[in-house]
């Protein structure tokens, strides 16, 4: 399991640094703060999705795990939704937010080291990172800044959101990865090599963001947000991977692909759910618990996995 373990140090380690810098006061405040996150979103992020989808294996972006890890994800956020909206009501954003925490994985700085030393293979992580980029993220940023647009039916509004959101840098770089990848084209290394170096700060800024984040409100401090972080935080690490269990067994996953299956959905919440959250300041609070404790606690719960069901 020394995947699991190197992926988790990483995260650690970076957000620690970032809050002993947020303490220190380097960043100079919220402001500071979010710069990290703004050249992440429009920059860094946008060269890290392009270079890792266009180099995924075009066999490898369809197979039966891929179908279930979309399934849980689209079940376990409309229960998130459901459960919000009978419990603690909350605005369009935050509840969108609640709900992404608690279906959108993290798929690469953890997923990619516990698919290579877990699962010994990569190949399960890439479709789950493009399923997430190009399907769910432009959903996400439509719903967050829907009621932005004020003055007509919410169905425009979001129609308006997604056609925005679809021009984002994050979704063009991952739909012209996909083309790369797709076409079979080779991109020229004078190309590549910069995306990667410009794609390899996304994680540690986005990490550091969050880290200093934690030194201006204490976790779980929000009587009106604890509930949805609390409940999005269950539904990730449990209610997914039941629900991908399910879906498995039911379309006749069995060994190594039923096992990737239920990793998978039990990594923890994304840190690109944060920074969705904190560009444009919609349900960050929901969405910051959520990845702290997600990935806190999902390391046992991925042991427990692998314990049951990893031979």
């Amino acid at each position: 399991m020394i995947g699991v373990v190197t992926g988790f140090a990483i995260i650690f380690t970076v957000v620690g640094a970032g809050f002993a810098l947020g303490r220190a006061g380097v960043f100079g405040g919220d402001g500071g703060r979010l710069v990290l996150n703004r050249v992440a979103f429009h920059a860094a992020t946008p060269a890290l999705l392009f270079t890792v989808v266009a180099k995924s294996d075009q066999k490898e972006l369809f197979s039966p795990v891929i179908l279930v890890s979309l399934l849980a994800a689209v079940v376990t956020a409309l229960i998130y939704a459901a459960v919000s909206a009978v419990f603690f009501r909350r605005d369009l954003a935050t509840t969108t937010m609640g709900a992404a925490a608690a279906s959108y994985v993290n798929s690469n700085n953890i997923g990619l080291p516990v698919g290579i030393y877990v699962l010994g293979t990569g190949a399960y992580v890439a479709p789950v990172i493009v399923l997430q980029v190009v399907l769910f993220t432009p959903l996400i940023l439509a719903l967050i800044t829907a009621e932005d647009h004020r003055g007509a039916s919410r169905a425009r509004r979001i129609g308006h959101s997604l056609r925005e959101a679809l021009a984002t840098p994050l979704v063009l770089g991952s739909v012209a990865g996909l083309v790369v990848c797709l076409a079979g084209w080779e991109i020229p290394q004078p190309v590549m090599a910069p995306l990667e170096l410009l794609g390899g700060a996304s994680i540690p800024l986005i990490l550091m963001s969050f880290g200093a984040s934690l030194t201006e409100q204490k976790m779980l401090d929000s009587p009106a947000d604890r509930p949805a972080a609390l409940v999005a935080t269950a539904m990730k690490l449990v209610l997914m991977p039941a629900v991908a269990l399910v879906l498995g067994l039911g379309l006749g996953l069995s060994g190594t692909q039923l096992y990737a299956a239920l990793i998978l959905a039990a990594l923890p919440t994304a840190q690109n759910v944060y920074n969705y959250a904190a560009t444009y300041r919609k349900g960050e609070i929901v969405a910051r618990d959520t990845v702290f404790l997600s990935t806190f606690l999902a390391l046992p719960v991925m042991l427990g996995i692998a314990a049951l069901f990893g031979g």
